[in-house]
């Protein structure tokens, strides 16, 4: 009797600690604003956990000129509302960039991991969103969407609003969603993330190249030449997001993330 409780014990703790691996996306549209001429706009997107504990920031677009207009966000990462430029704002492992030029269809990312790229517990989680597109409060919006991280997907439709349309989020578990760096293969790929899909690619010895989704469908594959040690991969057709480029020697693959933000 002794021994089954403990068996039970043991294995709701791992229940309770387990650590899937996998891949959140997240797409929305931005809705340009009738009170607002410009199209200048910044933005912050991270993640958080149900009771709102900061765990990683996946992107921030900001500049000089508007350093202030993120204070959810830079105090959630660890700086201060005044200022989200600031180094001590967390922005390990995100894309971070000047203020964004336009209104359009913005795709984000996470693999499961925080700053220190651990992998964190399952369960419920929120990826956040603060926009602001003018001075004023009147001018700015911040919204979460809740979404379970485990072994079993979960995929939404968020309702729009006036801010976001066409939302669409999903949390996919398994290793798809993760690099497999080869130990005895060297790879090198520049720039990444990339801005407008085209990815040099350079390998000590490699006889083909290849690029997959997160869904694991191969978008990309060209055979390497004899002595060749490069390819430039261009995925300029694909939409902005995570995808992988596989280099492959004939006995092992090497497997990296990248990602197109255009």
């Amino acid at each position: 009797m002794k021994s089954t409780i403990l068996t039970i014990a043991l294995f709701a703790s791992h229940l309770l600690t387990a650590q899937t691996q996998g891949t959140l996306t997240l797409s929305f549209t931005q809705t340009p604003h009738t009170s607002y001429q410009g199209t200048k706009n910044v933005m912050a997107v991270w993640i958080e956990s149900s009771t709102g504990t900061f765990v990683k920031t996946r992107a921030r677009n900001a500049g000089g000129g508007t350093s202030d207009h993120l204070p959810v966000w830079a105090v959630k990462s660890g700086g201060s509302a005044g200022n989200c430029l600031t180094s001590s704002c967390n922005t390990v492992g995100a894309i971070t960039g000047a203020t964004l030029n336009n209104f359009s269809t913005r795709n984000f990312s996470w693999d499961g991991t925080d700053a220190s790229g651990n992998v964190v517990a399952d369960g419920t989680y929120k990826i956040t969103v603060e926009s602001t597109w003018n001075h004023g409060s009147a001018a700015t919006t911040t919204r979460s969407y809740t979404f379970v991280k485990g072994t079993t997907a979960d995929v939404q439709t968020p309702a729009a609003d006036a801010n976001f349309t066409g939302i669409s989020l999903a949390w996919n578990p398994g290793a798809v969603g993760m690099e497999e760096k080869s130990s005895d293969m060297i790879v090198s790929i520049q720039p990444n993330p990339s801005l407008n899909g085209v990815f040099h690619v350079e390998f000590n010895y490699a006889i083909s190249v290849s690029a997959v989704n997160l869904a694991g469908e191969e978008v990309y594959t060209e055979d390497v030449q004899m002595n060749e040690v490069s390819k430039t991969v261009n995925l300029s057709n694909l939409t902005s997001g995570v995808y992988f480029i596989c280099v492959t020697n004939g006995t092992s693959v090497s497997k990296h993330k990248v990602v197109i933000n255009k």
